[in-house]
């Protein structure tokens, strides 16, 4: 499985350079490790993550696409579908096949046909809309609930100006 996953994630690569996508751009962390990926993601245009960009490490397993990837945020970021390590917690990332706790169902988790785009797609999307009923930061979360304009407005803000002031590092 590995050269066919190394060759359908350099297909993804060069399909991304080729046709960039509005958002975020994407790379290799090390030219010698397609299975390393470094993504940029800007925050979305009237969200509260709007004028950031957020790096993170996307990890393929040998085995991509028949497992999902890994999505760590190495910028800092305050959001409940992200655990505090900089860890994403969404669907379409979590092991095919059923949720042992009952709240997922099989087609939302991954399935074989998802891409780097439609990965990071979500990901902007989880960025726009977070889901606050199942959360990879409880403090986050409970903020965004109680009071997404105090608290959690404010934290998002310095996360944004910490990413900007990164950025040109």
């Amino acid at each position: 499985m590995t050269e066919q996953s190394a060759l359908l994630l350099r297909k993804q690569l060069a399909e991304l350079n080729k046709n960039p996508v509005e958002g975020f751009s994407a790379g290799l962390i090390d030219d010698g490790d397609i299975y390393k990926w470094e993504v940029v993601i800007i925050g979305p245009q009237d969200t509260l993550f709007e004028g950031g960009f957020f790096k993170a490490y996307l990890t393929f397993p040998y085995d991509y696409p028949l497992r999902p990837p890994k999505l760590k945020f190495i910028t800092e970021i305050w959001h409940p579908n992200v655990a505090k390590n900089g860890d994403v917690c969404i669907s379409i990332l979590h092991e095919p096949g059923e949720d042992k706790f009952g709240y997922e169902k099989p087609e939302e988790r991954w399935l074989p046909i998802h891409t780097v785009e439609t990965i990071m797609i979500s990901v902007i999307s989880m960025l726009a809309d977070p889901n606050s009923e199942s959360p990879a930061n409880v403090d986050a979360a409970k903020e965004w609930r109680e009071d997404p304009n105090g608290e959690f407005r404010r934290k998002v803000a310095c996360c944004v100006r910490k990413s900007q002031e990164m950025a040109f590092d």
